[in-house]
């Protein structure tokens, strides 16, 4: 098959971020498949032009036997009109093709949705070339923008987003959902059931580092990811507020790796109590990320509390987690809980401070047996059920029966993570 594969924000081993579509484009290709992922320069974590000389305005690129169409866009900082003015770019030139007549007309075409706009011009694409369209949801939106940013449903953006969306869900041959609940919400708004295919994020377990010793010193736990707003970080710093309040409490020690719009903040937080038991890590690129999971005996995945996450999450996080074979301490709102499912750490209330200081005293009380055995049940759930070269397999299975013109069962989750 010849594959178009458009996101935005899809990024190379050698940048800090996810690595869902460059991993299962490698995959594919290993499988004999020719795919191009079409992305824009402007990097959205440094909110740096990464890729292009001045003079240009699209390259191809081939990195680790993947090829990239990068395309520019106007550059921000934020999430104001100058973000969304990028993205209407980068969508306005995925429509028209830019940088794409030399690759050829694809077979196939999946516009993924870190916004709907890319998207949307992925379908527009996919209609001009009379190829089929495969949609891939990552986050519900506009859903997301009314729990998340508390936006009312009547707001402009989010009933132009709804028109979009339901759109978008008419039109593709197939859907892939990240969350495993997804089929509901969509279902509501009009898609068709037997359209959606679960095909979760996962890690790359070809990469992991050879050793994995364990850390020295005190009780460690990291987080490993965006600093933004649904990430709600300030319960971690609640929390070690507590406890450096409660003398009886054990030495804790909890590291923030990554960046995102809310670190500022949290940083001036900790600079201005005195949250000498907090520290930062700057964001790495995925190839070296794994060198610094190893200096935490736990891991933390925390979200704030909201019910945009009634339907599942999918975060790559976690997926790194329980490959390090490191416990987890979920708190999440969701009734899909891979950590509690697979028996590879321990669930706490999201967004209570309390509870999250009583799950840190109770990880941080057991046995170095009690919490290897976690990080073992973490290592045997991801190897089954979140390896990319399975999901790249499922992919590829999908992407066949759509050119073929075959249906599909409803294999998206109803109360359970697994396949």
């Amino acid at each position: 098959m010849k594959i178009l594969l458009v996101n935005q924000y899809a990024i190379p081993p050698q940048q800090a971020g996810p690595m869902r579509h460059f991993t299962l484009a490698r995959e594919l290709v290993q499988l004999g498949h020719d795919v191009t992922i079409v992305a824009s320069s402007f990097d959205h974590v440094t909110r740096q032009e990464t890729r292009l000389r001045p003079h240009e305005k699209h390259q191809v690129e081939l990195i680790d036997g993947v090829r990239f169409l990068w395309l520019r866009t106007p550059p921000y900082s934020g999430n104001g009109l100058a973000r969304i003015w990028n993205m209407l770019v980068f969508t306005a030139r995925v429509w028209q093709g830019m940088g794409a007549q030399s690759l050829g007309r694809p077979d196939v075409i999946i516009g993924s949705s870190p916004h709907l706009f890319g998207a949307l011009g992925a379908e527009i694409r996919a209609r001009h070339l009379r190829v089929p369209f495969v949609l891939e949801v990552r986050d519900l939106w506009p859903q997301s923008l009314v729990d998340l940013a508390n936006m009312s449903e009547r707001h402009p953006i989010v009933l132009a987003l709804e028109v979009i969306e339901r759109y978008l869900y008419r039109r593709a041959r197939r859907i892939i959902a990240l969350l495993p609940g997804a089929s509901e919400p969509m279902v509501a708004k009009g898609a068709k059931r037997a359209k959606i295919v679960w095909i979760p994020n996962g890690v790359d377990l070809a990469i992991l580092p050879a050793s994995n010793a364990s850390p020295q010193g005190a009780f460690t736990l990291m987080y490993a990811g965006t600093h933004g707003l649904a990430n709600g970080l300030d319960l971690v710093l609640d929390g070690a507020k507590l406890l450096l309040q409660d003398t009886s409490s054990p030495k804790v020690r909890f590291i923030l790796l990554g960046d995102g719009p809310n670190k500022a903040h949290l940083m001036e937080r900790v600079r201005a109590e005195g949250l000498t038991n907090v520290e930062f890590l700057a964001a790495v690129p995925k190839n070296q990320v794994y060198a610094l999971l190893q200096q935490a005996h736990g891991f933390l995945l925390i979200l704030k509390d909201s019910p945009v996450f009634r339907w599942g999450v999918s975060p790559n996080k976690l997926f790194d987690y329980f490959a390090m074979g490191r416990p987890v301490l979920f708190g999440v709102n969701t009734p899909y809980n891979p950590v509690a499912e697979s028996g590879a750490g321990l669930t706490f209330a999201p967004g209570d401070p309390a509870a999250f200081v009583a799950a840190v005293k109770e990880l941080a009380s057991r046995s170095v047996a009690e919490r290897t055995a976690m990080g073992e049940a973490g290592q045997k759930h991801v190897r089954e059920h979140y390896d990319f070269q399975r999901l790249a397999l499922k992919l590829e299975a999908t992407l066949q029966d759509v050119l073929r013109g075959e249906g599909t069962a409803d294999v998206s989750q109803h109360g359970s993570s697994k396949t």
